[in-house]
């Protein structure tokens, strides 16, 4: 079984930056997708980004491409997904989550392993 920690939210002003951190741990991660989905209060969950572990290709929603990167640490199961320009409309618990991919990334249904989230809140 993978466990997912994440880390790095807080509280700042619309364009500011943070860097959000998915610590993995429970077995290696060759082989896996990370990706990033968010939810805020009242909304459902959306997908922000994605990583394949093995080959670094990226996928990015519309609503957060050209100010988001996602990143990982091979060595060290760890993913990072670095938040620029950030605007009110990103504030939601974002998630970390993980799994052997075959099908969309974006589809939540697609990950066998998520964690707790962390909140982000971006104030105007």
């Amino acid at each position: 079984q993978v466990q997912l920690v994440e880390s790095g939210g807080g509280l700042v002003q619309a364009g500011d930056s943070l860097r959000l951190s998915c610590a993995a741990s429970g077995r290696t991660f060759r082989g896996y997708t990370m990706g990033w989905f968010r939810q805020a209060p009242g909304k459902e969950r959306e997908f922000v980004a994605a990583i394949s572990w093995s080959t670094g290709n990226t996928y990015f929603a519309d609503s957060v491409k050209g100010r988001f990167t996602i990143s990982r640490d091979y060595s060290k199961n760890t993913g990072y997904l670095q938040m620029n320009s950030l605007k009110p409309e990103d504030t939601a618990v974002y998630i970390c989550a993980a799994g052997t991919i075959r099908g969309t990334v974006i589809a939540g249904a697609n990950y066998a392993y998520w964690g707790q989230g962390t909140q982000v809140t971006v104030s105007s």
